[in-house]
């Protein structure tokens, strides 16, 4: 990162000196500095991906790790069980099938020594019952005594049956009457207004050049930045050939500018300064370009290019002029 700013610093320096001795290559050190900061947010961006790249291998990695260790581990283990096993089967010489009074599984390969069988603990838990084995549940109490001791009902607590009052029982709903589960009505509450539905951008094309033009004007000019850049990136994709693409790249920079995304502005004034120089908007975005680049720090390229503007565009407006001063002075430019 030093080398990068170093090097850039470097080419300031060389350029600043180059451009004071030659005004007219200011629009070629302009668009170099533009595009010098392309390169350097495309590096930080690769940077960034290769960053997360590595990170993931090591991810990767230490998850292979895991996984062999995890394999390893269980094979021992399997090899472990089954050196233990074999031992206990050689004594055992019986022939198969015979119990001896032992597990007849114990001696066959494969088979677990401790499994259990139902045959050496028939009472055991889980073991098999014969039917007709279980126990009869006992019986039920006879009816007579059921109805000597009936059941009586629960009195309600005491403080709940005096709370209650003598006069509502009549307005109270009966039985047979529907409840009312509507929640009950909320005092004082503050009425939510309902939400407006933003106007998309989309709604706000109607297909005919002018009309779009202008609606994306008239939401820089009441102040919806984000929708205006839509809308005027709308217009320029839609109608790349209508002589008021020149404006709406202005007011897309001017937009950005609004927003202080001054190397997005930049691009933008550059664009209209150079493509489209016989457009009446260019002496102001070729202003409007000196500006952003002295906020971007390079003022030595600001400083020629409101230098160059005299020369490109002697017809300038005074209030153009104006601000060529009054920018010249803001920067510090020499005379």
């Amino acid at each position: 990162m030093l080398a990068r700013l170093r090097t850039r610093l470097a080419l300031t320096t060389i350029l600043g000196g180059l451009l004071l001795g030659h005004p007219a290559a200011a629009q070629d050190a302009s668009e170099l500095v533009v595009r010098l900061g392309r390169i350097e947010n495309q590096s930080r961006i690769m940077a960034g991906q290769i960053e997360t790249l590595q990170y993931e291998n090591r991810q990767l990695k230490e998850q292979l790790r895991k996984f062999q260790e995890d394999v390893e581990f269980r094979l021992n283990e399997g090899k472990g069980g089954g050196g233990k096993a074999a031992p206990s089967a050689a004594p055992s010489q019986a022939p198969a099938g015979a119990v001896n009074g032992g597990n007849p599984g114990s001696g066959r390969p494969g088979k677990r020594g401790d499994a259990f069988d139902p045959s050496q603990t028939p009472g055991a838990p889980g073991a098999p019952m014969p039917l007709g084995s279980t126990q009869p549940s006992p019986p039920l109490p006879p009816r007579e005594a059921a109805e000597v001791a009936p059941v009586r009902p629960q009195a309600l607590p005491r403080p709940a049956i005096e709370d209650e009052d003598p006069d509502a029982e009549g307005a109270a709903p009966g039985y047979d009457e529907p409840v009312d589960l509507r929640p009950p009505a909320r005092t004082g509450a503050i009425p939510v207004p309902a939400p407006r539905p933003a106007e998309s951008v989309a709604a706000t094309r109607t297909g005919d050049p002018a009309a779009d033009y202008e609606a994306a004007v008239e939401l820089y000019r009441s102040k919806q930045f984000e929708q205006a850049e839509m809308g005027l990136r709308q217009f320029i994709q839609s109608h790349p050939r209508d002589n008021r693409v020149a404006g709406a790249t202005y007011w897309l920079g001017e937009s950005y500018l609004a927003r202080g995304r001054n190397r997005e502005a930049a691009e933008q004034f550059l664009k209209v300064s150079t493509d489209y120089a016989r457009s009446s908007q260019a002496p102001d975005a070729m202003l409007k370009l000196g500006v952003t680049l002295n906020a971007l720090g390079a003022r030595e390229q600001a400083c020629a290019t409101l230098a160059e503007l005299d020369r490109k565009f002697p017809n300038a407006g005074t209030g153009v002029r104006q601000g060529v001063a009054r920018e010249q002075k803001r920067a510090r430019c020499s005379a």
